[in-house]
């Protein structure tokens, strides 16, 4: 049972409740679970796969390494981090049981199963020990977080010292007027694509909310800072749209 906190966060650019928000997100992903990654490479254009690739780049995976990919949905970052690193092993963690399943069935035929373990569970209490990961990724599932400070201190807490924390999350164009470009875009464009590829508008139409209200590159890097972890860094992605931060535990 949800205790009531009685304080409230957004969902898109709606105020509820801070115990309806997992729910709702977990409605979100369930919806486009099964068309997912289609939809990824259609409203990115493919350029996803360019800034995940640059993740792995940055990261540089070791064959000794256990990665932990959380809100890992179908297993992008897993499949990648493995790719680079033969040998190592991953855990995808995802509240989202739709969205295992297929990635599991995606690991299956490309014969990665054994180095590839699947966990439901939630960033704000994950189901795991501390001090066991070396490194802890999330991409494109901070921003959905009810209370990202506890993601964050989740993600200090089960990684190892010496451990990494590498996060991808759409962030902020500095210029204006190229983010006045990309908010018509992504508010005309890109709803009526998920309910073209999808069936769900109302989902996307979340997503796209969801970007707007999620902190800047240099207030995002103060929270990972302020979760304990050190040498914080980010490298924009395409001038701002997406954004890469490196942090950490030592």
């Amino acid at each position: 049972m949800t205790q009531e906190t009685g304080r409230t966060t957004h969902f898109g650019f709606e105020d509820i409740p801070e115990e309806e928000k997992a729910g709702r997100v977990h409605g979100v992903f369930t919806s486009v679970a099964s068309k997912y990654d289609v939809m990824n490479d259609a409203m990115s254009l493919g350029i996803h796969r360019i800034w995940k690739d640059a993740m792995m780049d940055w990261l540089a995976p070791r064959a000794d390494q256990r990665l932990l990919d959380v809100a890992g949905g179908t297993g992008d970052i897993a499949f990648r981090f493995l790719d680079r690193a033969p040998g190592a092993s991953a855990v995808v963690c995802d509240m989202t049981e739709g969205m295992l399943v297929a990635g599991r069935e995606r690991a299956e035929a490309a014969s990665q199963a054994e180095h590839l373990d699947w966990v439901v569970g939630d960033a704000m209490a994950l189901p795991f020990e501390s001090n066991t990961f070396d490194v802890y990724t999330i991409s494109f599932g901070i921003r959905n977080v009810t209370r990202i400070h506890e993601a964050l201190s989740e993600a200090f807490r089960v990684l190892r010292p010496g451990g990494r924390l590498m996060v991808l999350e759409f962030s902020q164009l500095p210029n204006p007027l190229m983010q006045k470009a990309y908010d018509l875009y992504s508010f005309n464009v890109i709803p009526p694509m998920g309910q073209a590829i999808t069936g769900d508008r109302d989902s996307y139409q979340y997503l796209v909310e969801s970007i707007r209200q999620f902190p800047d590159q240099d207030r995002f890097a103060g929270m990972i800072v302020d979760a304990g972890f050190e040498n914080v860094k980010y490298r924009n992605l395409s001038m701002g749209i997406a954004a890469l931060h490196s942090g950490w535990k030592l």
